[in-house]
């Protein structure tokens, strides 16, 4: 038995055969031409074949995989339209007299160049779906030219990399896993992989050998680890995991479109949080009942040396108001800082990063890059039911700033007649004791509170949650963390406003009956931990 270890992208176990992508590559080569304008023509020709293929591809994905994931290919699209690109190709035939398919790999190539740099922010770091794209055009020049496997059976894929084309289209029934030697887990190739349930492992490198094919495979997309040839205890073993996964997804299935109501009749809301665009449509599949915090600083730390601009922004908040429809989606403003740095800023060193520079802080001491984000927010709010909510918040003035802020981003919009929710709602995190004590202030500025645990705890607390030495001394059921729940859930609603728990404790199902008791109208947690969080719910007395 020979074991490989990757990472893991999609939760599951896979027992099969191998059998490796057969991807057909035609060699590009370098061919002059003499009638460059013909050339042209059978190159637009191909590009709007590709457009054509790519709108039909999206819609079939939007029924398979969800509206938030074909907006994959909605981009694909984006690029086969970009005039850059399109420039760059049609120049390479032109000035230099080269056949349509070099000028293509070429622009590609090139096109990768570009978006590393940060110029084409909408594919930054999304490079195999350039290399998809440009592959999509050049099978159509070479018409005949297709992708197959060998065998009919369901089998174990592998492959070096795989694209979101090629994932989307994916046949459950036939392929039982998929592996692969390189890939990130943040591809979307990842995200297709998730949605469709198919376990899989990537990155594994050149250990994933040409040689395996045909050999039995087990991926273990729990662990992220593969075994090829298995031994009868390993297999035994990942059989009663599996049987034992499954079970419990059936059970809690059969939840979905359920209510969160205790068997005496109390209902509480249960949302999920997210971290980026790709989550979104995990929150769709889970059941929950919008997006109860979503971790705005995740694009600002994925977006390298260049600060995500106001159009980046808005489209990832657009496409999380429109794919949850009526139901809400909270956006908190950036909360950078602490163990949360992006290399598009530097906020410089910090003694002690966790109770420093970070959150509603470093937006004020950096009023541009904050008055961006909420113009972004504001124009995706027109597409659905958004708020707003400010993080690590301790004063009233904060609170006064940051509304001050929003009123200068809604006239600048208004003057530029770009439509937005004039009533957005605006809420704040409680994640400090100073926020605790002034909850009844703070409730009379804002629409809702959110009570951000993790943070909580450990400035109640005084410990380092991530410090390994003090595990054993840090408690999260603490009394008086306790106690300041209670204190500021009867100060919220006093002055009649919404208070929801989005930090793990709205996960721990230890304390998901008092919280509740206590008169919490929202838990918000991972989009994997709604359906067991209902189930604990409806389980209550």
């Amino acid at each position: 038995m020979i074991t490989l270890t990757g990472k893991k992208v999609s939760e599951g176990i896979a027992i099969g055969k191998l059998s490796f992508y057969k991807r057909d590559s035609k060699e590009i080569r370098r061919i002059y031409v003499k009638d460059v304008e013909k050339e042209v023509q059978r190159f637009q020709k191909a590009r709007q074949k590709g457009i054509q293929e790519l709108k039909t591809l999206c819609d079939t994905a939007a029924k398979e995989v969800g509206e938030a994931n074909a907006a994959i290919f909605e981009m694909q699209q984006m690029i086969l339209e970009d005039q850059d690109f399109v420039d760059q190709i049609t120049n390479i035939i032109v000035e230099q007299k080269l056949n349509a398919e070099y000028a293509i790999q070429s622009a590609a190539e090139n096109f990768i160049s570009v978006a590393m740099a940060g110029d084409k922010n909408y594919v930054q770091g999304h490079d195999a779906d350039i290399k998809d794209v440009a592959n999509r055009i050049l099978r159509i020049l070479a018409r005949a030219w297709k992708d197959k496997m060998l065998t009919d059976e369901p089998f174990v894929l592998a492959t070096g990399e795989l694209y979101p084309s090629e994932a989307v289209q994916l046949d459950k029934t036939k392929v039982l896993g998929f592996v692969t030697r390189y890939g990130t887990i943040n591809s979307h190739t990842a995200v297709l992989a998730r949605t469709k349930g198919i376990p899989s492992v990537i990155g594994l490198g050149e250990a994933l050998k040409k040689d395996y094919e045909g050999k039995t495979i087990l991926v273990d997309g729990f662990e992220g680890k593969v075994y090829i040839e298995p031994d009868y205890t390993t297999i035994t073993k990942m059989k009663q995991k599996q049987d034992a996964n499954h079970t419990q997804v059936q059970n809690l299935e059969r939840l979905k479109g359920k209510e969160n109501i205790t068997q005496s009749g109390q209902k509480i809301d249960v949302c999920a949080n997210i971290g980026s665009r790709e989550d979104i449509e995990n929150v769709l599949r889970c059941d929950a009942g919008g997006i109860g915090l979503f971790r705005s600083e995740f694009l600002y730390m994925e977006n390298g040396m260049k600060l995500p601009t106001e159009e980046q922004q808005f489209q990832a908040y657009k496409l999380a108001a429109e794919s949850m429809g009526a139901k809400k989606v909270v956006i908190r403003t950036a909360d950078l800082g602490g163990d949360k740095t992006a290399e598009c800023l530097d906020l410089g060193e910090d003694s002690n990063p966790a109770i420093g520079y970070r959150g509603i802080r470093v937006s004020m001491d950096k009023e541009d890059i904050f008055k961006t984000q909420l113009r972004a927010i504001l124009r995706a709010s027109a597409f659905g039911n958004i708020s707003i909510m400010f993080p690590m918040i301790t004063s009233i003035e904060e609170v006064t700033w940051a509304k001050d802020m929003l009123q200068k981003a809604k006239k600048e919009l208004k003057n530029e007649k770009t439509a937005y929710d004039e009533e957005i709602p605006v809420g704040v995190m409680i994640e400090t004791p100073a926020a605790v004590m002034i909850s009844g202030e703070l409730a009379r500025e804002v629409d809702f509170f959110s009570i951000g645990t993790n943070d909580l705890s450990q400035f109640t607390l005084g410990m380092d949650r991530q410090n390994a030495k003090i595990d054993r001394f840090y408690n999260p059921h603490h009394p008086a963390l306790l106690k300041m729940i209670r204190i500021i859930t009867n100060n919220v609603h006093l002055e009649g406003k919404h208070i929801s728990v989005c930090g793990d404790m709205a996960a721990d199902l230890e304390l998901t009956e008092y919280l509740i008791q206590l008169g919490i109208d929202e838990l918000s947690v991972a989009p994997n931990q709604v359906l067991g969080l209902r189930k604990k719910i409806r389980e209550i007395q």
